[in-house]
């Protein structure tokens, strides 16, 4: 068996990273009164005990700033019927203002809107951060969670296009 050896540079390794189907997510914060979001894949569950979670954030977005600053986030599972939603939120669609306009949201403990009809969704406080290249990463401690629409399929991302579940 041949093993073929790829270049590491930012090409081969955006290729590689796009061969991994993700679920896609929005993480929103908010910071004096105003709200932020992105939309994210990189998020995982970290520990049970106790309740966290991770995501990674570039370094040179608004929304890893706004994040530190506010030291509180959300993270909204967005179901397959929400792609308009992932693309305002990764700015490839009609931008969302500070106000949310247009965006059904509600709130619980800290405040981070906390998309509607999302499949499940998480409410942090962050824990930690840690510098990781080109990005921040930031540990969450889970003060609330839910789940949203029932019956619904998760919004996948892969090869550079979202996908959906077969059954």
């Amino acid at each position: 068996m041949k093993i073929n050896s790829e270049p590491i540079n930012d090409q081969t390794l955006r290729q590689m990273r796009g061969l991994f189907a993700s679920g896609v997510s929005v993480v929103t914060t908010v910071q004096a009164g105003k709200l932020r979001g992105i939309t994210v894949s990189a998020f995982a569950s970290i520990s049970l005990d106790p309740p966290l979670i991770m995501i990674s954030l570039a370094n040179e977005s608004e929304s890893r700033e706004w994040m530190a600053a506010s030291g509180v986030f959300a993270v909204s599972i967005l179901s397959d019927d929400q792609e308009f939603l992932s693309e305002r939120f990764a700015a490839r669609a009609p931008i969302v203002n500070a106000r949310f306009d247009g965006v059904p949201y509600h709130t619980t403990s800290t405040g981070s809107p906390i998309l509607a009809d999302s499949l499940a969704w998480y409410d942090c406080r962050v824990e930690s951060t840690y510098e990781g290249g080109d990005h921040t990463i930031f540990i969450g401690r889970v003060e609330a969670a839910g789940f949203g629409a029932e019956g619904k399929q998760p919004l996948l991302y892969f090869a550079n296009r979202y996908a959906r579940v077969r059954e």
